[in-house]
């Protein structure tokens, strides 16, 4: 089955010449022999670097990080690891993901990393459908959950536990192979060809199992050389902090890959819900998140405590970064008057409020995986931090639009040089380039139906294209709500403007098949206690609140000025505020803070009922004029 030849309906943006130059560059080049020249170039730069704040540093130099690697790759080569072979990462995000996956690639071998949340069933479905090899897991607990389906994988001959307690008769330490006498750098540099898999990573589809997306040195080495020469900034030597998980393809391109590419210092945060002492720490000069943690930051410093005269002056110095901001980022000149105005707010509130965030070095910020609400993205512009938005998928390999000089509200960025792009008759995104993934291992029918014949990757995501190749994402295909008068609806959008509200911390839009869309509200465990207090309310817990009568009040006027951004089909007409919050990776939400919409569904199916039942103490009504039910004409 494959997919039929394309037809795009909108003009690709693409230049042949730097598509050529990009090609040209990376010619040959493999993730391993960046690392050789990258380790050659800065033998004496910080690679790595361990500070949890609690103890001494770690760190490792490039030269250091070279002879680990090496080690490593040793001790892999003499438990039988070679060529084509698969081995498993499960550990959190810490230096010695880099030795084991820089070691692994060192034999030309594919390392990929499963979430560390992964229970034994899941776990058992992934090494069996990769055949892996050897597994590296952290420590006894991550352990245990191999030793449950041990039995069940054949072709798992070895584990390897970073925790030397942990070890026994069925795993051996990870010190082990950092004991091996090392490989030879620049014979084992040379071992991957450009068209050997680098890269696989594991995505959940709407339906079926997992899929592993498998991406090669050659397609990992063209998009990052796109990235680096869109991005227009020297990154060598320069800060970053990497916390995600590893089994995401965001963390991984950026704070594995891209860092080898440029030759940046990582700081490693194995608990990403210490990122914001971590930024504060290391001050990064680029950081990548996904939008929650950048909505997390917007709501910390403008939630801060301040006098009246202190939160008068922020709000002044906001609107002064907003008005020369908004001059920048469309090309328009600066007056005399505005700079010197921005200079002094600049001197007084915002460059302090940017050293309270860690962000005071930052010289290009990105924020992917979700739609970022246009006024966050706003606030940070107007703070002076250089955020922009990107787009990519895991098919991808990384992103093919970002821009952080002059981003658009509601767009994810400019094109990347050398990409090409296009929309299909049914508004579906296309791209197509030498960074489109190899497919999905052991499943050609669904890398047919992701790729078409005419080599178009198929994103599932719809959108516009802009005559200055601008994208701007609607909605996943599969995830558009179809009222029941007809009504397409995007609730991604729709959620991205209720949680710029600084009470909102979560939103799922619901709807399908219904007559109106309503929505499920999670307060902001950070922001609303602070309000409640200001508020004079006695209680601060989320359920107590989400039943307070001021928080729904709040909650309805928000929600009654998001609707004014919508035609009448797709307002709100009610909502229920739920009484805990949402963490990462769990029924609501993935590892990274996107929406699980079944799961959601599943676990609060009871309210959604109650909510269009109207139930009272579960569903409150918005204003009836922001949200009433559209004219016939309006479901055309």
């Amino acid at each position: 089955m494959s997919t039929p030849t394309t037809e795009p309906t909108a003009t690709h943006h693409e230049d042949p010449a730097e598509a050529a130059a990009i090609s040209a560059a990376v010619e040959g080049a493999t993730v391993t022999s960046w690392f050789r020249d990258t380790v050659s170039r800065y033998p004496d730069g910080v690679a790595l670097r361990d500070d949890d704040g609690t103890g001494p540093v770690r760190t490792w130099t490039w030269s250091q990080y070279a002879t680990d690697a090496c080690r490593v790759a040793a001790g892999l080569r003499a438990l039988g690891v070679g060529p084509g072979d698969r081995v498993a990462l499960m550990m959190r995000n810490r230096p010695e993901f880099h030795l084991a996956d820089m070691g692994t690639l060192l034999l030309a071998a594919t390392p990929f990393s499963v979430y560390n949340s992964s229970p034994p069933a899941q776990l058992d479905y992934l090494l069996s459908h990769s055949e892996a090899k050897v597994a590296i897991v952290e420590d006894a607990e991550f352990l245990s959950r191999i030793r449950a389906v041990r039995d069940r994988l054949p072709a798992l001959e070895h584990v390897v536990v970073l925790d030397a307690a942990a070890a026994g008769d069925d795993a051996r330490p990870f010190a082990d192979l950092l004991a091996a006498d090392p490989v030879d750098l620049g014979t084992a540099a040379t071992a991957a060809r450009p068209d050997d898999v680098a890269m696989l990573v594991y995505t959940s589809g709407t339906t079926g199992p997992p899929k592993g997306a498998m991406s090669t040195h050659g397609r990992i080495c063209w998009i990052m050389e796109s990235y680096r020469r869109g991005m227009g900034i020297d990154l060598a030597g320069k800060r970053l902090v990497s916390y995600l998980p590893m089994a995401h393809v965001l963390e991984r391109d950026v704070g594995h890959y891209l860092h080898v590419l440029v030759g940046a210092e990582v700081t490693t945060c194995a608990d990403p819900t210490r990122i914001g002492e971590y930024l504060r720490r290391v001050r990064p000069h680029f950081f990548a998140a996904v939008p929650r943690v950048w909505e997390k930051l917007s709501s910390a410093l403008r939630g801060a405590d301040r006098t009246p005269e202190r939160a008068a002056a922020f709000a002044a110095a906001l609107a002064v970064g907003a008005e020369r901001a908004a001059l920048v980022d469309t090309g328009q000149p600066v007056g005399a008057d505005l700079t010197a105005r921005h200079a002094a707010a600049e001197e007084d509130v915002l460059a302090p409020a940017r050293a309270i965030l860690g962000l005071d070095a930052c010289l290009s910020a990105f924020s992917g995986g979700a739609p970022l609400p246009a006024d966050t993205l706003a606030f940070f512009r107007a703070l002076g931090v250089p955020l922009g938005e990107g787009y990519g998928l895991t098919e991808s390999t990384f992103v093919v639009t970002f821009d952080h000089v002059a981003p658009r509200p509601r767009a994810v960025g400019r094109v990347l040089p050398g990409v090409e792009m296009a929309i299909a008759a049914d508004g579906e995104v296309l791209t197509r380039g030498p960074f489109v993934f190899r497919g999905y291992l052991k499943d050609d029918e669904r890398t047919a139906e992701a790729i078409g014949a005419d080599g178009w990757l198929h994103t599932g995501d719809i959108g516009h294209l802009d005559e200055d190749g601008y994208l701007r994402i609607v909605d996943r295909k599969k995830e558009l709500i179809i009222t029941a008068g007809g009504k397409n609806v995007s609730p991604a959008n729709l959620e991205a403007a209720l949680k710029a509200h600084p009470l909102v911390g979560q939103a799922c839009v619901v709807g399908d098949e219904r007559p109106y869309l309503a929505a499920l509200i999670v307060l902001d465990a950070e922001v609303a206690p602070g309000w409640a207090r200001a508020e004079g309310l006695g209680a601060t817990d989320l359920a107590t609140l989400a039943t307070e009568p001021a928080v729904r009040a709040a909650l309805v006027a928000a929600v009654t000025e998001v609707n004014t951004g919508f035609s009448r089909a797709e307002g709100i007409k009610r909502f229920a505020i739920l009484h805990s919050e949402w963490l990462p990776d769990s029924e609501e939400l993935t590892p990274t803070m996107k929406l699980k919409r079944r799961g959601i569904l599943a676990r609060h199916g009871a309210v959604v009922d109650a909510i269009y039942a109207g139930e009272p103490g579960v569903a409150v009504d918005v204003a009836p004029d922001s949200a009433r039910p559209a004219p016939m004409e309006d479901l055309a």
